[in-house]
């Protein structure tokens, strides 16, 4: 064990995760939505400001964070070596990498070039991600393996019949790492910095002001322009990374006992903490705009800043006050965070593949904004149904 956490399911970060999870497919659904507010679509990159749509991939970014140390004492205390806590890790990370990158791409597959239409190469990723990732209770344990493998089989096929572009000529590359792969990358080097510094809270803070400084350290003229320019292909990196090890870092004061944190020691703890976000942003905002594209560290604290007083009103709520049956709904969700994640698309292309259509009026002003409510709600719902027929997926 690494550090002494409290034990069981913390339901304040299962609730943030599922409230998060909500506006997440809200927001994806409203972009599509024409004549709605500045404050409900994403700022341009050079806007110097961030609505709570900015808001929505931190939040990911740092509820990964919250979970990570919980995550590997788990592991730990179930018996697994040191080496295949690593194996685990790296497994979560190429997976969460792949499905980035078949994701990503998939928008820009050119049908005629690759021989089946987009939605049905689509759903049958989707299906191969399910067989892959979906958590089997069979008492043989070859039959799980023997849906697994199909699975791995039909993600290479589908990479290797991929070719996208005009020309039909692009095959199935990293353009970008996608959301999934963002998370991907930050959730490994927020592992190995835990690790490292054996969770302690001061090792995670000065790695938090370690990623900052190297984000800034990146956007230096003699880095961009000099024959160290391959380092600034990290600064997006380190700065997701800050945000994770910023949820990592509020896990401890709230959860590791040997940190002792209880009462106004607790409240005092973590009003200095989100203190320190905000003004470290803000004395760096001059230099740097709050910027979701280019991942400022103006925005990354102030996002992480949110996310403490968010979580702490959860907290307070939840833990403190035992006001917690209305979590419930959130819990089939919390749990299954990338079957939710997928479902959206899933759907989408389902009605893709046949030939069916919303009417207009639901792309439009209040009418869509609703509509896009329902379907978040909705999207929960058929996650719980999914978990009772046992497709429930795990990375």
């Amino acid at each position: 064990m690494i550090n002494k956490l409290t034990s069981g399911r913390i339901l304040p970060i299962d609730a943030f995760r599922g409230i998060t999870i909500l506006v997440m497919i809200f927001v994806n659904s409203v972009a599509g939505v024409s004549g709605i507010p500045i404050w409900m679509k994403h700022m341009p990159a050079d806007a110097d400001a961030m609505t709570f749509v900015d808001v929505v991939f931190p939040a990911f970014l740092f509820i990964v964070g919250m979970s990570i140390p919980f995550a590997i004492n788990s592991r730990l205390a179930k018996g697994d070596t040191w080496w295949q806590l690593q194996q685990h890790i790296i497994w979560r990370t190429l997976g969460l990498l792949v499905l980035g990158v078949f994701m990503v791409n998939t928008s820009g597959l050119n049908e005629a070039a690759t021989g089946i239409p987009m939605a049905l190469w689509a759903l049958l990723f989707y299906g191969s991600v399910i067989l892959v990732w979906n958590v089997y209770t069979f008492q043989q344990p070859w039959i799980s393996w023997c849906f697994k493998g199909a699975g791995i089989a039909g993600l290479i096929i589908l990479g290797w019949i991929y070719r996208g572009g005009e020309a039909g000529t692009d095959r199935l590359t990293p353009q970008w790492w996608g959301i999934l792969g963002l998370i991907g990358w930050a959730y490994l080097y927020a592992c190995i910095i835990y690790q490292l510094f054996k969770g302690v809270a001061g090792g995670i803070f000065l790695m938090i002001a370690a990623a900052i400084g190297y984000y800034i350290l990146c956007q230096q003229p003699f880095i961009q322009q000099g024959s160290f320019s391959w380092l600034g292909a990290q600064a997006g990196n380190a700065a997701h990374t800050a945000i994770v090890l910023c949820g990592m870092l509020l896990s401890l004061f709230y959860f590791d006992e040997e940190l002792g944190l209880k009462g106004s020691r607790l409240v005092s703890r973590v009003t200095g903490y989100f203190a320190i976000l905000m003004i470290t942003g803000a004395l760096l905002r001059p230099a740097y705009k709050i910027s979701k594209i280019w991942a400022t560290p103006t925005w990354c604290l102030y996002c992480a800043a949110i996310c403490v007083a968010i979580f702490s009103f959860l907290y307070f709520l939840i833990t403190l006050k035992q006001v917690s049956r209305w979590t419930a709904f959130f819990r089939p969700a919390a749990s299954n965070p990338l079957l939710t994640y997928m479902l959206p698309d899933i759907v989408l292309y389902l009605l893709l593949a046949c030939h069916i259509s919303l009417p207009e009026v639901l792309s439009q002003g209040t009418p869509g904004i609703l509509w896009c409510i329902f379907y978040a709600v909705i999207m929960l719902v058929l996650v719980k149904g999914l978990n009772r027929i046992g497709i429930r997926l795990q990375l």
